[in-house]
């Protein structure tokens, strides 16, 4: 593959892409609870999720041959941040509500990656940006209130905070791996570093592997090949046409897919104060895409 000019910083295909990916992300929240109702664990949801989208995603990335190069590093480090936020937001959840430990999570990270890009590569808004990344953040507060969000011991909220430092760490070495990999190739390496991460800590922790109910094996299944196989592969194409503090806040479309999720396939309640919070985050990406002032220099993306 020959790498392409770095394209503007806004692509409305790129955009569309992440969205679209993070909208089958919010099946994430059903299968893990699938998972959960089985009898896994926290640790072996992480581990089958990477192993059983391995062969799939090895399948994709062989067909053109494995890349090697910087990207791999970038890669491999997104996939153990992204092992790490997945474990603190799980284990967050014991001590303080699933929409808070969300909220603070999917709410900050967009936060921490805007802060990155300004101080780092030099992104400068216009104010519709500052309010557009404001408006997600409030859309993103106003799910997790819907969705019965509420203060905790402090250490839940705590392990949510790292999660989404983690989770930020995350969107920025996958966007930097896809300067020199292709969408494929990045999915590899990231899974690959993830599946790593899960299973050292499945030595340390010695958690059960089996006799799981079916619902839990179709869960993990459904981890594995709608959201780590297909989510990640369209997100990651579009994560190399936009910002990363674009893409990040693409990724908060997760949060308004996940109810809708929820109430076709666990019967949860949509409430109209969530839809709201839904609207407020679609408006904020509006405002963030068309309110970058000025961008930084970028590397060439590789070809997709």
């Amino acid at each position: 593959m020959n790498p392409k000019p770095a394209s503007a910083s806004f692509s409305r295909q790129g955009l569309a892409l992440v969205a679209f990916g993070a909208s089958l992300l919010g099946f994430a929240g059903v299968f893990v609870k699938f998972g959960l109702l089985g009898g896994a664990t926290p640790v072996t949801i992480g581990l089958y999720r990477m192993l059983f989208a391995l062969p799939g995603i090895l399948w994709l990335a062989a067909r053109r041959g494995i890349q090697w190069g910087p990207g791999v590093i970038w890669a491999a480090i997104a996939g153990v941040a992204f092992a790490g936020d997945l474990n603190l937001w799980h284990l967050s959840m014991k001590d303080t509500s699933a929409a808070n430990s969300t909220f603070i999570v999917c709410g900050l990270t967009p936060v921490w990656v805007a802060l990155y890009s300004v101080a780092v590569h030099k992104t400068r808004y216009r104010l519709s940006g500052w309010v557009g990344q404001t408006l997600g953040v409030s859309g993103a507060l106003l799910l997790a209130l819907a969705r019965g969000a509420r203060v905790g011991t402090g250490r839940g909220e705590l392990l949510a905070i790292i999660a989404s430092f983690c989770y930020a760490t995350f969107s920025i070495t996958l966007s930097r791996s896809r300067r020199h990999l292709s969408a494929r190739q990045a999915l590899l390496w990231m899974s690959l570093g993830s599946l790593a991460s899960f299973a050292i800590l499945e030595l340390l922790l010695r958690e059960p592997l089996a006799g799981y109910t079916p619902l839990g094996w179709a869960g993990l299944l459904g981890l594995a090949l709608i959201v780590q196989l297909l989510a990640w592969l369209i997100i990651n194409r579009g994560m190399g046409q936009v910002n990363v503090a674009l893409g990040t806040l693409g990724l908060s479309v997760q949060q308004i897919a996940t109810p809708f999720l929820a109430a076709w396939l666990l019967h949860e309640e949509l409430r109209p104060l969530g839809l709201f919070g839904g609207l407020l985050i679609i408006a904020g990406i509006v405002l963030v895409a068309t309110g970058e002032a000025r961008y930084g220099a970028r590397l060439p993306t590789r070809a997709r």
